[in-house]
């Protein structure tokens, strides 16, 4: 169950790889949108984190002193930006343009979220 949580964690690292480079990608560009890259790492950090906050009890009873328990504050701010990102993602996807506020609003909210899973102890 281990390898799964390590496996798990790197692949919410790829979607925020994902998410983060699809939105760094359009700085220089003009018209902004919403890309593939952009909406697949929203999907994967959102699956991937549910996944690890779920499994993260059961190693926790497996063996406290390694694995603690998950702040659910922190998880529930984190996964409240998540869902705006979400929103706007879907909101905009099909539109041929976005404007620089939506776009900056998604890499802010993304950027934000590092910084809580960062520095939130």
């Amino acid at each position: 169950m281990e390898l799964l949580a390590e496996a798990l964690l790197v692949l919410h690292f790829i979607g925020l790889a994902s998410l983060l480079g699809g939105f760094l990608v359009q700085v220089k560009d003009e018209t902004k949108v919403i890309n593939m890259a952009m909406f697949h790492g929203a999907l994967t950090q959102l699956v991937t984190g549910v996944l690890l906050v779920g499994l993260s009890y059961p190693l926790h009873k497996s063996d406290p002193e390694e694995y603690g328990l998950p702040d659910n504050a922190k998880i529930a701010v984190k996964l409240l930006f998540l869902l705006v990102i979400l929103g706007l993602i879907l909101a905009n996807r099909k539109k041929p343009s976005i404007t620089t506020g939506v776009w900056a609003t998604i890499g802010g909210l993304a950027i934000l979220n590092v910084c809580i899973a960062v520095l939130w102890t």
